[in-house]
């Protein structure tokens, strides 16, 4: 069985929204249609505090895409986005959400940010997604949404090492692609066993 996972197609990511990714809204169309078509649609959605550790607001003397070092590893930080019950933090309108059997949010924690759809950024702290899809018996992945170089790549390097098998669908992608980070993720996906088409 198959699984359609749509990663954060959110309002602060589309054009216009407070961390927005060019054409991000170019790709509702496509994942509508593959959505009705899917066995199980999950949905995942960032989710923050206002104060979240990954916001560059809360950093003094730091700007958004800059790098801090947490106890995680190394982060960047963002502009504050996807505020929990924000307007910024809902999925974007023409998302046909009522085909979504699960949400995921993430990164509601402050202290630790959270792209993959499987773990936070610890890659030790579950969301929860991996325990839902095995009682389903779902091994079989496809991914769409945003950012294809963020969230996209993140769940799906986790997703192989957890044993699924991982499709992404870049045509119903977008990138923020931060020095080069489109092609780096791009590449590290293919060269994990991820399918990308």
């Amino acid at each position: 069985m198959s699984a359609l996972i749509v990663i954060d197609v959110q309002n602060d990511f589309c054009p216009g929204g407070a961390l927005a990714v060019p054409e991000g809204d170019l790709i509702i169309p496509g994942i509508n249609a593959l959505m009705a078509d899917s066995d199980a649609v999950v949905l995942t959605q960032d989710w923050h505090p206002e104060d979240h550790s990954s916001f560059a607001s809360q950093h003094d003397g730091k700007s958004p895409y800059d790098t801090v070092e947490m106890p995680y590893g190394s982060q960047v930080l963002w502009p504050d986005h996807c505020v929990i019950g924000s307007e910024g933090a809902a999925f974007h309108p023409d998302l046909n959400t009522p085909h979504a059997e699960m949400v995921i949010r993430k990164g509601f924690r402050r202290g630790i940010d959270s792209y993959s759809a499987f773990f936070e950024n610890d890659h030790s702290t579950p969301t929860g997604l991996d325990g839902y899809l095995r009682t389903r018996g779902i091994s079989d992945l496809t991914m769409v949404g945003l950012a294809t170089d963020f969230c996209v790549a993140y769940s799906a390097l986790d997703a192989v090492k957890l044993g699924y098998r991982v499709t992404v669908r870049t045509e119903l992608c977008r990138a923020i692609d931060l020095n080069g980070s489109r092609d780096a993720a791009l590449s590290q996906m293919t060269q994990a066993g991820v399918r990308v088409e």
